[in-house]
């Protein structure tokens, strides 16, 4: 699947997107934030507040319980605000 990042999220990863293929172990988004948690001392930080993370399964905002089998792209994203 393909994992695309955005704003501060980026920034503190790295880089924009990269293409992963999760352990079979990792069956929802909740499952997927904490995974890539464990990738590096970059993923940590930038996930390091999972709540505050805001995630879209192919375009689609999704709940952290929300299964992750079969989706192409994953957003991650911090809260956005209006104005």
């Amino acid at each position: 699947m393909k994992l695309r990042y955005f704003a501060w999220v980026r920034e503190r990863i790295g880089t924009a997107e990269e293409t992963v293929e999760p352990p079979d172990s990792v069956a929802t988004v909740g499952d997927l934030l904490g995974w890539l948690q464990g990738r590096g001392e970059t993923y940590a930080f930038a996930l390091a507040e999972p709540d505050a993370i805001r995630v879209a399964l192919d375009q689609d905002h999704a709940e952290r319980d929300a299964p992750i089998a079969g989706v192409r792209e994953v957003a991650l994203f911090p809260p956005m605000t209006g104005g």
